[in-house]
Parts: C-alpha cells; structure tokens; sequence
C-alpha cells in the first residue's frame, strides 16, 4: 500500500515545475501554437523559395524580409498604445493582428518578383508589430510574480511546438508537391483559425477605469517608458539577442542549402534534411523548455540571460567549425542547432518577465510594444546583414559566424551593467 504513494510523491515532484495556469493563458497558448503551425510552414522555406524558385538574389531576399520591420516599427507603436487604451484592448488588437496577417500571406502566396515580395513583407510586418505588444501583455495580465517565467514558458512551448510541426509539415509538402506557394496559402489559413478563437474565446485581460487613462496618456506612457533607463538598456542588450535570433529563420536555411559543402558536385542539405534539422532544433526547445525555466527560476533575469549569449557564441562557434572542417558537417550543424535550442529557451521567457517586471500594469502594451521594437530591429540588421553577407566572397561567408560568435562579449558587458542597475535600483 505504500508503493503508490511513493509513487504519487514522484509524480508531484516531476510535474512540481509545471505551472498553475490561467484557463485564459491554456486557451490563448492553443490559439498560438495553431497559429504558429502555419507559420513553421513557411518560416524556414520562405527564403529558399524566393532565392531558388522565384529567382531572387539572397541580398534582395534580405532585403525584403528585413522590410517587414519598416510597417513592423508602425505596428508596434500603434500596438502598444491600442492594447493598453480601455477603448481598444489587448482583444481587439490580437483581431486586427490576424486580420492584416491574413491578407499578408496570401500576397506573398502570389509573389513572383521583388516588389510584390516587398509589398507581402510590409503587410506581414505590420501584422505582427500589432500582434506581439498585445499577445505578450495578455499572458502577463494572467500571470503572477511566482509563475511568470513558467507562465511565458508555456506559451514558449506552443510556439516551438506549433513551429516544429508546421516545419516538419513544411518539409513533406515540399518534397511531395514541390508547391512552395502553398505554404503561405496555409500560413493565411492558420491566422484565420487564430482569428476565431480569439475572437469566440478569449476575454479582454485588462480593464482600468476610463478615468484612469486619458487620451494624453497615450503619449505620456510612451515619454515615461523612454525616461526608463533599466529598460533602454535591456532594449541595446534585446537587439543583440533578436539579431541572433534572426540568423536561424533567415540566414541559415539559404547556408543550409547552398553553402554547406555535404559533398558531390552540388552543395547543400536535401529539403527533407533542412526540414529535420530544424524541427529536431524546435523540438529540444520544446523539451527543455520547462526543465531550463525550472532549473534558472531561482537566478536573476540577467545571469539567466547571460548563460543565453554564452550559448548563442558556441552555437556559432559551431556553425564557424563547418566552414573549416573537411567532414561531419551534419555533426556540427546538429550540435549547433541544438545549442540554439538551449540558448532561445533561456533567453525568451526571462527576458518577456523582466520586460513585465520592468512595467507598471498600466503600461504593459507599451513596454511590449517597446521589446517588440527590439524584435523588429534585431530581425531587419539579421537579414539585412545575412543577405549581403551570403552574397559575398566564401572568407566572409565563413567569418560571419566567427563574428557573431566573438559578438557575446558586448552582450555579457551590457548585462553586467544591467544587473548593477537592476541591483542598485
């Protein structure tokens, strides 16, 4: 009679890390992987189809992904602002979100040359500069001090996991109907799903009294959240991480594909393998997702974020390792992609907590739309860089992963800072 409550006991302890979720924060995470299944469809494919299929040059393609973060900037500011206004909402702004989403991917569906892909990214973007301020401020009106890493972690984990499906989907689409331009028709399909449940099940997460929010305070919100210096360091440190961030769904798919020598006449991973190494990179993050938040719940924001740009160098360092090395060039990739795993899963809740912490309640779409910001300049310098850089002669192919790999030493001096001020503060 005693075995099974040892065993019970276990069991509690396993799960002890899993958090007590709000019902609304369990239904908006479904919302989003759903979302993101159609986004895995075509984040890692949309550049190799506009390099390969559409016949664009990876410096234009670059270009052009780097292009959403022009609307994405005007999103995010107009974003912040709508989800924090009593007569808009954080509802009402994720609804405009899919809405413009919508049309974005079916215009991408029908680009055949730069300037329609330019216009399909802008649309995009503004898309998501209204999407992120009012998501992540959802999730933090749910949460509470004592489970808010976790409580970001989940919705980190329907992300990952609507990512790695809608990737490994992406994958067996490809190699069975070598149709890319559906993959964006079933992107348009996701916002829509996400769209509806929303709209049938989600609640606004914040009400102030009208009296409470002016309409100068739209302006005023955005003049005290610039007057925070915490937060306008975190904002030079964020940059850096999105930048990298942006290497894995811009700049390493076209390497992939058409630098890494696998050996024969033609370089490049096959689609399928392109497609299983980043879903297994989604899946660790997945995995790990929970037991990293666990395990760093007791750190300071900063020392997690510092354990993240460590990560991120030796992930680089590794992919620098395939641009040397004769051989086991899908070894390294491997490793590398399974050290950014490890490295965006210590980096993305603790950072959207220390974002939450950082804000009065009052003003959380704005601090988001300001950590969103960051997103949307870390996204057009990633692409904008990567584009040219694949472009370029073979020694500065292979030295761009160097520099980003020695870049962790500016990352861990600016949150050093950080935590002084943190700390004295």
């Amino acid at each position: 009679m005693k075995f099974p409550s040892r065993q019970l006991a276990l069991e509690s302890e396993l799960f002890s890390w899993l958090p007590q979720i709000n019902s609304q924060v369990g239904i908006f995470a479904i919302a989003r992987f759903l979302s993101e299944v159609g986004t895995g469809f075509t984040m890692f494919y949309a550049p190799i189809f506009f390099v390969n299929q559409v016949g664009l040059s990876a410096t234009s393609v670059g270009i052009a992904l780097a292009s959403a973060s022009v609307l994405g900037i005007v999103g995010k500011i107009i974003g912040g602002s709508l989800a924090d206004s009593p007569n808009w909402g954080r509802r009402r702004t994720l609804l405009l979100a899919a809405a413009i989403s919508i049309i974005g991917s079916l215009v991408l569906a029908a680009t055949n040359n730069f300037a329609t892909l330019v216009i399909g990214r802008l649309i995009c973007g503004l898309g998501m500069g209204f999407y992120w301020p009012a998501s992540e401020a959802i999730v933090a009106d749910a949460s509470e001090v004592g489970n808010r890493r976790e409580t970001f972690a989940l919705t980190r984990v329907a992300d990952h996991l609507g990512l790695a499906i809608g990737s490994v989907l992406a994958g067996f689409w490809v190699a069975t109907t070598g149709f890319y331009r559906g993959l964006f028709v079933i992107d348009a399909i996701s916002f829509m799903v996400f769209l509806i449940i929303v709209y049938g099940a989600i609640n606004e997460s914040y009400q102030p009294q009208l009296d409470e929010y002016p309409k100068k305070q739209h302006f005023a919100s955005w003049m005290t959240a610039l007057r925070d210096r915490r937060l306008l360091i975190y904002v030079a440190v964020n940059i850096i991480f999105t930048t990298y961030l942006s290497q894995i769904n811009s700049t390493l798919p076209i390497y992939f594909k058409n630098f890494v020598n696998v050996g024969g006449d033609t370089p490049g991973f096959a689609a399928t393998t392109i497609s299983t190494l980043f879903s297994g990179y989604l899946a660790l993050a997945i995995i790990c997702q929970f037991p990293i938040a666990a395990a760093l719940k007791n750190y300071s924001h900063t020392l997690a974020l510092t354990i993240s740009a460590i990560l991120w160098a030796i992930g680089f360092s590794f992919i620098w390792v395939t641009t040397i090395t004769p051989s086991h060039h899908l070894l390294w990739v491997t490793l590398a992609l399974a050290v950014f795993a490890l490295a965006m899963t210590s980096y993305t809740p603790f950072a959207a907590s220390l974002v939450t912490d950082l804000a009065p309640e009052s003003q959380r779409g704005v601090y988001f739309s300001i950590n969103a910001l960051c997103w949307a300049m870390g996204n057009f310098m990633g692409s904008l860089l990567g584009g040219w850089a694949l472009d370029q002669s073979r020694i500065i192919v292979n030295n761009y992963w160097l520099c980003f790999a020695l870049s962790f030493l500016i990352t861990v001096g600016i949150l050093q800072y950080l935590n002084r001020i943190l700390v004295r503060d």
